[in-house]
């Protein structure tokens, strides 16, 4: 069982940048892919951003070149750099680990973009 536990959420004005953290409990975090997904109200969860065992990235094209997902394997923690945040990134931000055919969700960290 992996735990999880999400940070750094908050209301931000258009334009401005976030970072969000995840961290992740387990001996075995260098080897979990990461990711990185959200939600708004009424919409499904989509995926955001991704971070393989490896470091190897990638992104939805919505967020390319704006948001960053990094991965530090010594603190067993997953970031997401947000820049030049829109209102339509306002959404639930949840943590997602993959491990052993498994999926582990963070309890997710509220971003609001708004003036």
């Amino acid at each position: 069982q992996v735990q999880l536990m999400e940070s750094g959420g908050g209301l931000v004005q258009p334009g401005g940048s976030l970072r969000l953290s995840c961290a992740a409990s387990g001996s075995a975090f260098r080897l979990y892919g990461l990711d990185w997904y959200r939600q708004a109200p009424g919409k499904q969860r989509d995926l955001v951003a991704t971070i393989t065992s490896r470091g190897i990235t990638n992104y939805a094209d919505s967020v390319k070149g704006r948001f960053t997902i990094s991965r530090d394997n010594a603190k067993n923690t997953v970031y997401l750099q947000m820049n030049s945040l829109k209102p339509e990134d306002t959404a639930t931000y949840y943590c997602n680990v993959r491990f052993n055919n498994n999926n582990y969700w963070g309890q997710g960290t509220q971003v609001t973009v708004s003036s």
